[in-house]
């Protein structure tokens, strides 16, 4: 991976990025025809993070089965995960990046707890509303009302 460089004067390329986003870019830009119109456009819808920034620590994480190493990997294969990669390369923000994901995943927890809470008061209180008899009367003509108008437009 880095010994690759032009002998005359190494800082004219080829670059070794040691970021991990940069490395999957660089991984995904040699799977893809880049050089033409639909390859560069797909390179630039192509988003590569470390960690989980702002706008997307908010979704909802999905779960791809066909991605999990546990199901792609024989027990026996050898692996690596990137980060580490990467740091044994001279990327220097790995404790960083470490520090800043625990963070996350507190508040993440947090909020979740929060979400959970909440959602079994408004369960709660749902099922403890009762309904009064003047209510009912009201809710059973504007029923009977909408009843008799969707079968009259049915006729016609």
């Amino acid at each position: 991976f880095k010994r690759k460089h032009t002998n005359s004067n190494p800082r004219r390329g080829p670059y070794h990025e040691r970021a991990p986003s940069k490395i999957m870019w660089r991984t995904v830009r040699g799977m893809v025809p880049h050089k033409t119109a639909r390859g560069a456009a797909a390179m630039d819808r192509l988003k590569c993070f470390e960690g989980i920034p702002h706008p997307y620590d908010r979704k909802k994480r999905m779960v791809l089965p066909a991605a999990l190493k546990v199901l792609r990997l024989r027990p026996e294969r050898r692996f690596c995960k990137l980060g580490d990669l990467s740091a044994e390369f001279g990327w220097k923000h790995k404790d960083l990046i470490k520090r800043l994901e625990d963070q996350r995943k507190v508040k993440s927890g947090a909020f979740h707890k929060k979400k959970t809470a909440a959602a079994r008061a408004r369960q709660a209180a749902t099922g403890k509303v009762t309904v009064s008899a003047e209510d009912r009367k009201v809710l059973e003509a504007a029923a009977s009302l909408e009843a008799a108008a969707g079968s009259g437009a049915a006729a016609r």
